[in-house]
């Protein structure tokens, strides 16, 4: 866990859910490579909500995992190179905050939330805006989010959170076709 330097927000949060995420991902083969088909639905998450970096985030016990990934022409050098593993703390972005609240989180500018100001991401890499959903399967498992982040402010608002959480439960119906054919 990751506090700001008062000692009074918890950056990241305590995620119980941990041992039971990771039996599930691996029971469905996710959260260990790189996935076309998930790249090819960050894309279209990306072009739909017209965000320049779409993710399809696997939480798990110290880290984060990029299952899909799309980058835009206008992601900066530094944000694209610091993605090109795929992988990154928990302690670094806010989807280990949807994952735990189980609720899709909007985030218009980072830098009016006090809680979220403080994260690596905002001096790191310049994250100013975030949007994002949990992947809620049938077992009830948080597996991760759906989520679109931008440089800039962006005003997502009701459409923007409507449509990060259609595309988060199209993408738990496929996840859950996928598992019924394997």
């Amino acid at each position: 866990m990751i506090y700001d330097l008062s000692g009074h927000h918890l950056l990241t949060p305590a995620d119980p859910e941990i041992p039971a995420r990771m039996r599930r991902l691996t029971e469905l083969g996710l959260g260990d490579d790189a996935n076309p088909h998930l790249d090819e639905f960050a894309q279209r998450v990306g072009d739909i909500t017209k965000a320049p970096l779409a993710m399809v985030n696997f939480i798990q016990q110290d880290r984060q995992f990029l299952g899909g990934l799309y980058t835009g022409a206008t992601v900066p050098a530094a944000l694209r190179a610091g993605l090109a593993g795929r992988t990154f703390s928990r302690a670094h972005g806010y989807c280990p905050h949807v994952v735990v609240r189980r609720k899709a989180l909007v985030l218009d500018d980072v830098c009016d939330y006090p809680r979220f100001a403080g994260n690596p991401v905002v001096d790191e890499i310049g994250i100013r805006s975030y949007l994002g959903a949990p992947l809620i399967d049938r077992t009830g498992i948080a597996l991760g989010t759906v989520c679109v982040v931008d440089v800039e402010p962006r005003p997502w608002g009701r459409p923007g959170l409507e449509t990060i959480k259609s595309l988060a439960a199209e993408l738990v119906s496929h996840i859950q076709a996928r598992e019924g054919r394997d």
